[in-house]
């Protein structure tokens, strides 16, 4: 099993930053590597089961599946049920946490995984920087 994690700080307080991110099919709000997202069925955007499904810049499409939505915990975990990456069994979760230093949020994004041995190194990369760090950049840059 493959293990990626990203952490960050964002200079707002957890209620503004929960707020961007608590809305599973809200990525193109906050993230401009996705221009289009919908959630299956007509399912509410917070309803454990429901699968987003979305379009990333320059063509890509994911579908996904919320697992768990918790506003106590501030966390979100999802499966990738479609991706053009080379992986299975892929389930990460995104979570906040309060700083009461300055009033700021640490952020950590974590995901395991299973893809070819081959592709391992290239993908840690890619979901580490390209899409977990470069999508708390983004949110630290819409708040």
């Amino acid at each position: 099993m493959t293990h990626v994690f990203t952490s960050s700080v964002v200079d707002h307080p957890i209620e503004v930053v929960w707020a961007a991110i608590r809305d599973f099919n809200g990525l193109p709000d906050w993230n401009p590597n996705v221009t289009a997202s919908h959630i299956e069925d007509g399912r509410p955007s917070d309803a454990v089961g429901c699968v987003r499904n979305f379009t990333l810049v320059g063509g890509g499409k994911l579908r996904e599946q919320l697992l768990a939505l918790s506003d106590l915990d501030h966390s979100c975990t999802y499966s990738i049920l479609e991706s053009p990456m080379p992986l299975e069994n892929y389930i990460a979760t995104l979570r906040c946490l309060p700083i009461t230093d300055g009033a700021r949020t640490y952020v950590e994004w974590v995901a395991d995984f299973d893809c070819p041995p081959e592709e391992e190194a290239g993908l840690i990369e890619s979901i580490g920087q390209d899409v977990f760090q470069a999508s708390f950049e983004a949110l630290k840059s819409k708040l």
